[in-house]
């Protein structure tokens, strides 16, 4: 490889960002024998996936805030659990509180069944023909989140890629196939509508389709957005949901952890303010050299305020300027004296420690979209709340607790110096509207809009996912047609996060498979 600076080269590979994905990628370039060395903007590890204390004596997740799609190859080659890393399971994946009754899903089919039949029979026994349907499917997605996507145009061994995909699809029956077709294509309410008549029921599995996804349910695209958070597992068990101990700054802590064993250097509070061939300059004025270059940050970040405009072809940025980043999200952390009671089931249960999920209908889901695109912020927002205290007592003081809400929809592009605080009460509005009493039970809050989200995190848009998972925007397409595996258009440059495949969530995958082709240039194995 070639390098654009004559400075002394002082590693391997530079990593920019320590989050998960470029801890991922850090720990296997070390492994095979690479010097890697990661500057990180801020003054912690983990990127979004990381554990803060935003009130004094309550710690919890602060942007990532549930673990399922990490990959189990990740956490057993790269040692977590012996760096103390411990997931539990939700007891029920999601408990929706409803005007008049409830419903909960998880602990078991014939469990789910019996809520499901509480507004309807038919739904109940719908309900085991559309989990043989997802899990068919999350099981052809997981086969591939490992794998670095082909590119399009490229040579013999994308042309293998894509033959292996098609000897994949060649594998199921012709029903199969079309149901694969409508997955990709059609929306979360078409999918769920085709076995489902009961609003609670689509809400709860529809919920998925938008969760960091600016758009309603019932537009063209989100079924993906659905599946693609039903390919993980916790414990081996697949499709279920759970909690870091210790918050998702767990995860980070364990991977940095394993870095520093393999030798890496991590150097916290360095921000880097242009990526070249061979080179980074940071904001300190220092440039550091290196054989090869790996950003662990949006593309549009990199692509577009990183590196020079110069240095890359114009079609190729004019495409990431096209690039559709901004998931509307808006993420608060709240400090509770008690427990909230739900109008519904005041009782504290299994239920509190699940995913709960405030938006009773798709219909609802589609206005709280619409309000966003009309007014800047949903009126009746969607939100799902989190008590991960419940199972880790540790997050805060004895008796007291800690919620995490997600919340959509938000426009990335609303004035949020003006609008934070109107955002925030229509959020707690929607709280307090199934639980009596919640905002009298709050001793503080951190809230994070979307303009805070990209300030703190370098979330282009605010976008969770690195941009938009639209069907122009995955596999061999993400984040371009003609650099799905991993490299920039200038050699010995990688893009190793979520803006790469598999997309977003705290998977780990893009961080291994960029490692790989990093390993693969420089004429080295993948270490197991």
């Amino acid at each position: 490889m070639t390098t654009g600076v004559t400075a002394d080269v002082i590693a391997d590979v530079i990593i920019v960002g320590a989050g998960h994905n470029g801890l991922v990628c850090a720990c296997y370039l070390a492994k095979a024998g690479l010097k890697v060395k990661m500057l990180e903007r801020r003054g912690v590890v983990g990127g979004a996936a990381v554990t803060e204390e935003f009130h004094p004596g309550f710690r919890n997740s602060t942007a990532a805030y549930t673990v399922s799609l990490l990959q189990p190859k990740v956490i057993r080659e790269l040692r977590l659990a012996e760096h103390g890393l411990r997931i539990l399971e939700r007891p029920i994946s999601n408990f929706l509180p409803l005007e008049n009754g409830y419903l909960k899903v998880g602990g078991g089919l014939e469990a789910t069944q019996r809520e499901i039949g509480k507004f309807s029979a038919r739904d109940a026994g719908r309900l085991p023909d559309y989990y043989r349907t997802i899990e068919k499917f999350a099981d052809l997605l997981r086969a591939t989140v490992l794998e670095t996507p082909p590119n399009m145009g490229g040579g013999v061994s994308d042309l293998l890629r894509f033959l292996g995909m098609g000897i994949r699809l060649k594998r199921l029956d012709m029903e199969s196939r079309r149901d694969l077709l409508e997955l990709f294509t059609r929306s979360a309410a078409e999918l769920l509508d085709r076995w489902f008549e009961s609003d609670p029921i689509k809400a709860a599995f529809g919920f998925d389709a938008v969760v960091g996804n600016y758009a309603s349910p019932f537009h063209a695209g989100t079924a993906y957005v659905l599946l693609h958070h039903c390919f993980g597992e916790v414990n081996g068990n697949r499709g279920i949901w759970g909690h870091a101990v210790g918050g998702m700054g767990a995860i980070s802590e364990a991977l940095a952890a394993e870095a520093r064993r393999l030798g890496v250097e991590i150097e916290c509070n360095a921000g880097v303010a242009r990526v070249r061939q061979g080179s980074v300059a940071l904001e300190d004025g220092r440039e550091l050299a290196a054989r090869a270059v790996v950003a662990n940050v949006n593309p549009k970040l990199l692509y577009l305020r990183l590196m020079e405009h110069r240095d890359l072809p114009a079609e190729f940025v004019a495409r990431m300027q096209r690039y559709k980043c901004g998931s509307a999200t808006f993420r608060m952390n709240v400090a509770l004296a008690e427990l909230p009671r739900f109008s519904c089931l005041p009782e504290p249960g299994p239920q509190l420690s699940s995913g709960i999920i405030l938006a009773p209908s798709l219909g609802y889901m589609d206005r709280a979209y619409l309000d966003a695109r009309a007014e800047g912020i949903a009126r009746a927002p969607i939100v799902e709340m989190l008590i991960p205290s419940t199972v880790d007592d540790s997050l805060a003081p004895k008796g007291m607790h800690v919620a995490s809400l997600f919340c959509q929809h938000f426009a990335p592009e609303a004035d949020w110096n003006l609008r934070k605080s109107e955002a925030i009460e229509r959020i707690l509005d929607v709280v307090e509207s199934r639980a009596p009493g919640f905002r009298r039970s709050i001793v503080a809050h951190s809230a994070l809009s979307p303009a805070d989200l990209e300030r703190d995190f370098g979330l282009t848009g605010g976008d969770i996912f690195h941009g938009a998972l639209s069907l122009d925007q995955l596999w061999s397409a993400r984040p371009v047609l003609g650099y799905a595996d991993y490299r920039a258009p200038v050699k010995g440059i990688y893009l190793c996060g979520a803006g790469a495949h598999p997309g977003g969530g705290v998977t780990g995958a893009p961080g291994h498979n960029c490692a790989r082709e990093v390993l693969r240039d420089f004429g080295r194995r993948m270490p197991a």
